[in-house]
């Protein structure tokens, strides 16, 4: 069985390189493996070394840090599993309104912040 920090990471990639809009092959081929190998870090299948972490990390442009964060102790998680759902970086819909959200202009962008903020506490 996949070890939690392993999936947590090949999550982590599969977000950075879907918001960038980065396909398997591409991001295969800027860190010189296979698309497959890939596939398998990303369902945490296969544990990533230190050193690809680092070509990859490279490769979507962002800090390794990046891949770890959110990384919590399953008290953490138990404590926040009312607020946020589990997998939601997973899902396609929620990704899908975080590239969407990026893509308004920043004056844009904070108003809808803001009025997402509004709403929230009105719920």
């Amino acid at each position: 069985m996949a070890h939690l920090v392993d999936v947590h990471v090949g999550k982590r990639i599969r977000q950075r390189r879907w918001l960038v809009g980065m396909t398997q092959q591409k991001l295969a081929e800027a860190v010189g493996i296979k698309f497959q190998q890939i596939q398998k870090y990303e369902t945490g299948a296969n544990r990533v070394s230190a050193s690809r972490l680092w070509d990859i990390a490279d490769a979507l442009e962002v800090d390794v840090a990046f891949f770890f964060e959110g990384l919590k102790s399953e008290a953490d998680d138990d404590a926040q599993a009312d607020a946020i759902p589990a997998d939601m970086m997973g899902d396609k819909e929620a990704m899908d309104l975080v590239r969407s959200y990026y893509a308004i202009p920043e004056n844009q962008r904070r108003r809808l912040f803001e009025l997402a903020r509004v709403l929230s506490d009105v719920a």
